[in-house]
């Protein structure tokens, strides 16, 4: 029993609010779509929150905690959601589980992804800012053009899904969302998280303290591939067919938005921005049809600047402050007592100190401390 009251006793509800939101996200989605009560639209929409909220914190990974510029992600997305789509039709003849046919697929889509970031990561984290996203782009219009390309993959007519998971997908897309987030918060907290961000914030000194900067580069590009590319089976195994026009340099852009507005290196903050712009894309895109389908990027565009002025501007400071998700939860789950309260030495529990205000006003000067004036005399009399 004393065991499980030290569990009981560091327990920080803090830390996993996230999962008990998300949690309670998929219970409820998932009770109401066995009532019939859930729209098809709907199930389609939390998926691809769902997918999106994968991209943006995976993405955070090299962006934020890593410090580094990478406009590819999409590239890797690209690759997962091809070569798990073309397992996924090779496994659905001979498995008739479609569950674990999108296991087997969202796994070796993820490794292959993975590999395609180390191939990438190897001469390309040599180099910095503006050159590494320029490099990362370029990958991700040459994996594009690939499958654009290869036959097997359908040309440019797209890889057709021969048996599409259906639109109860959002479920399983829920499940690996918090398992992504399970791995990639423990993997910040580790040692090799600390060394990630010691890099970014100190290239040198963290070479100076020993670190491998060049693993760590590395190892942060391919985790963060890896789940990109889980992201893109996802999305492969909803659709029909996959087309390479759907990976474009302006959707790695978007992932990078997702990452900006909800704060880099935040991981609440890319779950938060990432489900409020692939709902606001959806929504626009439903409510703005015809010759106002141009004025969707003009909406879009607005907002995000309304949004950036509003985490940056010096006039919004209070407004921030008072919306400060952080800051409200320390309220909420903090202890009425604190150690420093129950200290017994405290200033209000010890009488025979000296008051604060007394020490802080008292006159400390004596006479000895008045200005010697013997030495004009002495210097005189010498002469």
């Amino acid at each position: 029993m004393s065991y499980f009251r030290k569990i009981a006793k560091n327990f920080k509800w803090k830390h996993y609010i996230v999962y008990i939101i998300l949690a309670a996200v998929l219970l409820l989605s998932a009770l109401l779509w066995q009532a019939g009560v859930m729209k098809r639209s709907t199930a389609t929409m939390l998926n691809q929150i769902g997918y999106s909220i994968i991209l943006a914190v995976s993405l955070n990974i090299v962006v934020g905690f890593l410090g580094e510029l990478s406009l590819g992600h999409a590239g890797f997305m690209c690759a997962g959601a091809y070569l798990g789509t073309f397992l996924y039709n090779f496994l659905i003849a001979a498995i008739p589980s479609k569950l674990l046919c999108l296991c087997i697929a969202m796994l070796f889509g993820g490794v292959v992804a993975a590999l395609l970031g180390m191939l990438v990561g190897l001469p390309a984290l040599r180099l910095k800012g503006d050159y590494l996203a320029i490099v990362t782009l370029a990958f991700n219009e040459i994996i594009g053009n690939l499958c654009k390309n290869i036959k097997i993959f359908g040309g440019g007519m797209g890889l057709k899904n021969e048996q599409p998971y259906g639109y109860s997908l959002f479920i399983v897309t829920f499940v690996v969302v918090i398992l992504t987030l399970i791995v990639l918060q423990n993997l910040i907290r580790s040692k090799h998280g600390r060394a990630i961000t010691a890099i970014r914030d100190n290239e040198i000194a963290a070479k100076a303290m020993g670190i491998n900067v060049t693993y760590y580069k590395l190892f942060a590009f391919t985790i963060a591939a890896f789940f990109a590319g889980i992201a893109g089976v996802l999305y492969g195994a909803a659709v029909s067919p996959v087309k390479y026009t759907n990976f474009t340099f302006n959707y790695s852009i978007e992932i990078l938005v997702m990452v900006v507005l909800g704060g880099i290196g935040s991981i609440n903050g890319s779950i938060i921005a990432a489900a409020f712009i692939t709902y606001l894309n959806l929504t626009l895109t439903n409510q703005l049809s015809g010759d106002l389908a141009a004025l969707k990027y003009l909406v879009y565009a607005l907002i995000l600047i309304l949004v950036v002025i509003f985490n940056n501007a010096p006039a919004m400071r209070k407004y921030r402050e008072k919306l400060d998700f952080k800051k409200l939860s320390d309220k909420l789950f903090k202890k009425k007592n604190s150690d420093i309260r129950d200290d017994s030495a405290a200033w209000d529990r010890i009488p025979t100190k000296i008051p604060m205000d007394e020490l802080l006003s008292a006159d400390l000067k004596t006479q000895n401390d008045s200005p010697d004036t013997s030495m004009p005399e002495d210097r005189s009399s010498h002469e």
